[in-house]
């Protein structure tokens, strides 16, 4: 077997690990939140950009070996940005075979009219289309609205909230929206950017790049996101522990009176498990142990 041969059969078989990898990650995600039911009408809102499409694709092969019955259908928001080449969805869509609608709507000029240059568009942008894209689901009958945002999204979200907002608060993988009359989903929630950017090469979707938002290098999401790019590259396994963190809550250890009744509490007389030893001293040993030695000898200098 010449040399080529073997490189191709190699990408072949990385392909192929890859797809099943992203189907059993979005299908854990999709069972642990019950997030599609039988009958659903899945809205999935189709930017143009590599999430979008591979959260597309993926929920088209689940839907195959699914032993449920859901129909899906393709929404795409034109906001009339200059040079969007609007001929693109339409033809990939129509040839994959997949229904869609295409709601024009000119949400660039108000943005662009509103927000002063150099300033950051995201909340008003994001707005904007979202109550776009909850009255285009009442109309198709959406039962689901799918969005392609995944973990490094969800986490990204958290360190923004933690960093800028003093909050604990993500982007959960299910939610209902702000109209009360939608669910939204987040079916590509355990699955990492770095490999829907594979994926997408793979797959060779025809990429629209984002002129609006997207472009925007000053971005508090673009610091945190390299923040956990320099994590992965420094110390893997902190981003996947600490995605892994969102889902592990234990209101007691935290602050917040509105989620634990701090004030309400008593001492049964009764050992309980998870009680002071929630977060007990392994985990600094495991991180290193100069941290706990330092410990030891200030505690010993007083």
């Amino acid at each position: 077997m010449s040399t080529t041969a073997r490189k191709a059969g190699k990408e072949a078989l990385e392909a192929r690990k890859l797809e099943r990898r992203l189907l059993r990650l979005t299908g854990q995600a999709i069972g642990d939140y019950r997030m599609i039911e039988p009958g659903d009408k899945v809205m999935v809102c189709l930017s143009g950009g590599k999430d979008s499409y591979s959260l597309l694709d993926v929920l088209l092969l689940l839907r195959e070996r699914a032993p449920i019955e859901f129909e899906i259908v393709a929404v795409n928001l034109d906001q009339k940005q200059p040079g969007f080449p609007d001929h693109v969805l339409p033809e990939y869509l129509r040839a994959r075979g997949v229904p869609f609608h295409i709601e024009t709507q000119d949400t660039y000029s108000v943005v662009t009219r509103v927000i002063p240059a150099g300033k950051t568009m995201c909340s008003l942008c994001s707005r904007l289309r979202r109550g776009i894209l909850y009255r285009v689901a009442a109309e198709l009958g959406a039962t689901k609205i799918a969005l392609g945002h995944h973990r490094d999204d969800i986490l990204g979200t958290f360190f923004l909230n933690l960093f800028y907002a003093g909050q604990l608060k993500g982007m959960p993988p299910k939610l209902v929206s702000d109209d009360g009359r939608n669910i939204v989903i987040r079916p590509l929630a355990y699955v990492a950017e770095s490999d829907l950017a594979r994926y997408a090469e793979v797959r060779a979707f025809p990429i629209i790049p984002c002129n609006l938002c997207g472009s925007q290098d000053n971005l508090k999401r673009q610091e945190v996101k390299r923040m956990l790019a320099e994590w992965e590259r420094r110390f893997p396994g902190r981003v996947e522990n600490t995605f892994s963190a969102l889902a592990r809550v234990t209101p007691s250890h935290l602050m917040d009176a509105a989620v634990f009744d701090f004030k309400g509490l008593v001492a049964t007389g009764r050992a309980n498990p998870n009680g002071d030893i929630a977060f007990d001293e392994q985990p600094c040993e495991e991180s290193g142990n100069d941290a706990t030695i330092g410990v030891i000898r200030f505690a010993e200098a007083d």
